[in-house]
């Protein structure tokens, strides 16, 4: 009896984190942790300052918006995120049956409890929200939070059954989760340090570095949300919702998708001459992103089938991942002076 129960517990918890996406929650925990301690704290590593009521020596900045806020921060973004794939599920069942022949909401997961699921995690996240904002100084910035769920609700429930405004919306969203970060880091910064230091550093260039992060996001989510409506056109044709295949056709949005991957591959190149000129940069952007961006482009142009598609549009997330993981490479050219 004890093992029957185990069993049935661990089934639905498993269905139960298939309906959050645990996998996507996973990413945004590490683009936030990695966008503050892979991009943010090592390029603040290099400002030195001299404090007022110091040695007299100067020092390397270092993060001042406590880490213990930093992860009630995460811990909103997550829960709001959540409770958007549990409201999109919720109002996808009649598309996701024709689309992918199965549904968790309404079969295993009941609609009423999908929905209560929904409702605490919005309660979660905005009361996180709030709350990391007014620790922050800025209680109004707790609305974002507020602004965010709601837009997730009418996403699933309106947006992404009109013509290209659910797409740019999620792709938004997506850019945001980068953003977040610096949006909370930078005052906490200047606040200590205009009131510390002997002198205000310059410290605007957090946000060009955080916002290619977000740009990159942007367009990568763009062109997945896409291909992921070319291969769900059969479902949202039977049901009236006028996403981009739907409008145009197959054929003008694949090549809107491949229009989307050549303006990425265009921009990455451009950032990577202007800003960040090194051989170590050019090599992972060649080797971890362009490849596996041909790659889907050929995919997406050449494909005839729905699991063509379906491959493409799941290898945008590992794209999408090694754009994150640059992160990690920008740590290890400013920490160790690699050219």
């Amino acid at each position: 009896m004890t093992g029957w129960i185990l069993m049935h517990f661990h089934g639905d918890m498993i269905e139960f984190l298939r309906l959050i996406r645990w996998r996507n929650l996973l990413i945004v925990i590490l683009t936030m942790v990695l966008m503050r301690y892979g991009i943010i704290e090592p390029l603040i590593s290099r400002i030195n300052v001299i404090l007022l009521n110091g040695t007299g020596t100067s020092i390397p900045m270092e993060l001042r918006f406590p880490w213990y806020d930093f992860i009630i921060l995460v811990a909103a973004t997550v829960f709001i995120t959540a409770g958007g794939y549990v409201i999109n599920d919720y109002f996808d069942i009649k598309t996701d049956l024709i689309n992918k022949g199965k549904v968790i909401v309404g079969t295993k997961i009941p609609r009423n409890q999908a929905m209560l699921w929904h409702t605490i995690f919005n309660i979660a996240g905005v009361a996180a929200g709030f709350y990391v904002s007014w620790k922050a100084g800025y209680f109004w910035m707790g609305s974002l939070f507020l602004v965010v769920s709601g837009l997730l609700y009418f996403y699933s429930s309106t947006y992404k059954r009109q013509f290209l405004i659910g797409n740019i919306i999620v792709a938004i969203l997506s850019a945001m989760v980068p953003l977040l970060v610096v949006f909370y880091e930078w005052p906490a910064l200047f606040h200590y340090y205009s009131l510390n230091a002997a002198e205000v550093p310059e410290i605007d260039f957090l946000f060009y570095w955080v916002g290619g992060f977000s740009l990159f996001a942007f367009l990568t989510t763009l062109t997945r949300e896409i291909i992921k409506d070319i291969e769900d056109f059969e479902g949202d044709s039977a049901y009236g919702r006028n996403t981009l295949p739907v409008v145009i056709g197959i054929p003008a949005s694949k090549i809107v998708a491949i229009s989307l991957i050549i303006i990425t591959l265009v921009m990455l190149y451009l950032a990577w001459f202007f800003f960040a000129n090194n051989k170590i940069t050019l090599i992972y952007l060649s080797a971890a992103i362009m490849l596996p961006l041909i790659y889907v482009l050929f995919r997406v142009a050449f494909s005839r089938y729905k699991k063509q598609l379906h491959y493409a549009s799941n290898f945008m997330k590992i794209v999408m991942l090694a754009g994150i993981l640059y992160s990690l490479v920008v740590k290890a050219i400013i920490t160790w002076n690699l050219h």
